[in-house]
């Protein structure tokens, strides 16, 4: 009930929306949404109530839950069912207990702090409380897994692409999906895959954001960042899950058309922090060094080295800048 009186609220185009309205279109009392409008305001919801009027959305505060973020879905499947948890261990981990249990595919998990988020080859993800976005994608694709590794880049560049539309600074992508402001990592993205034979059973996208934090730990201060720390701009949460949700299943529907990333190929290079820029690829048998060229239809990283061109899996290896991160 919440999340459609807050979206009729949200939809009023600041203009007074009445209880009868409210009450018709929801099929429920004008006592149940005045008991709901109420409940919203103890949420930090502030809302203006003016006799023969109505009820009007004045501002709202920076929440992630069900209810905050459901509100804003305006279709489409990413969203349409959302699984909020104050705290929990990991979004990933949750989500994919929810897919196993037959949880729909677009299902997304948001967790407002995690006591145990990953990053990628098992790394730690910190995950503070009230000011990061923690959240995990559901997807039950029928497709090879082969390409799997490529929805990486895909949720890579939804979050670019949300962060560009509403903070309005360059979000870059240093390969293969971290997402870069200035020089300081904001954004983790790790994609873990249930799979038998050669059927997938599900994917699930895991993102973590690092939204309005106002610093960082020592050790990672030289690396790590915030919306915040790299704008001095605060955003609410909610609105960037919405647009996250809203490029990744836009960019997950042209990925399905061809399998691969060549219908979004250029953009993704335009985005690359990396390109044209010598990089180390930190392979573990035979690390070298070269210039970064882009990406190939399949997301590995194109690397020129003495004019000759290598392919970089990123399941393989990782990539650094050579003067810094990126």
């Amino acid at each position: 009930m919440k999340t459609a009186i807050l979206r009729m609220l949200r939809n009023s185009n600041e203009n007074y929306i009445s209880g009868q309205k409210l009450s018709e279109q929801l099929q429920v009392s004008r006592t149940t949404v005045c008991n709901e409008v109420n409940s919203l305001r103890e949420y930090g919801y502030e809302i203006d109530a003016v006799s023969r009027k109505g009820y009007l959305l004045k501002t709202t505060p920076d929440i992630v839950n069900d209810f905050a973020v459901g509100s804003l879905i305006k279709g489409g499947e990413f969203g349409k069912t959302i699984v909020y948890k104050d705290d929990i261990p990991s979004t990933n981990t949750l989500a994919k207990e929810l897919a196993e249990k037959g949880y729909e595919h677009g299902t997304v998990v948001i967790a407002d702090t995690q006591s145990s988020g990953r990053g990628r080859r098992g790394r730690n993800f910190m995950s503070p409380k009230g000011v990061g976005i923690f959240m995990t994608v559901i997807l039950k694709p029928d497709f090879s897994p082969y390409c799997a590794p490529m929805l990486t880049l895909l949720a890579a560049l939804a979050v670019s692409d949300a962060i560009e539309e509403i903070v309005e600074v360059p979000a870059k992508i240093k390969w293969p999906n971290d997402i870069v402001i200035g020089n300081k990592k904001i954004c983790g993205i790790l994609t873990e895959m249930s799979i038998q034979s050669d059927y997938i059973n599900n994917i699930v996208v895991g993102i973590g954001i690092n939204v309005n934090n106002p610093s960082f730990p020592e050790e990672l201060k030289n690396i790590a960042g915030s919306i915040f720390t790299e704008t001095n701009k605060k955003i609410n949460r909610d609105i960037l899950i919405e647009r996250v949700l809203f490029y990744f299943e836009k960019y997950y529907n042209i990925f399905l058309e061809t399998k691969d990333l060549s219908n979004v190929k250029v953009i993704y290079n335009q985005k690359l922090v990396n390109l044209d820029k010598e990089v180390k690829v930190l392979d573990p048998t035979e690390p070298y060094e070269g210039i970064a060229k882009g990406i190939t239809d399949n997301g590995e990283l194109i690397v020129e080295i003495n004019n000759q061109i290598r392919h970089v899996s990123s399941g393989e290896v990782s990539v650094r800048g050579m003067y810094g991160y990126v």
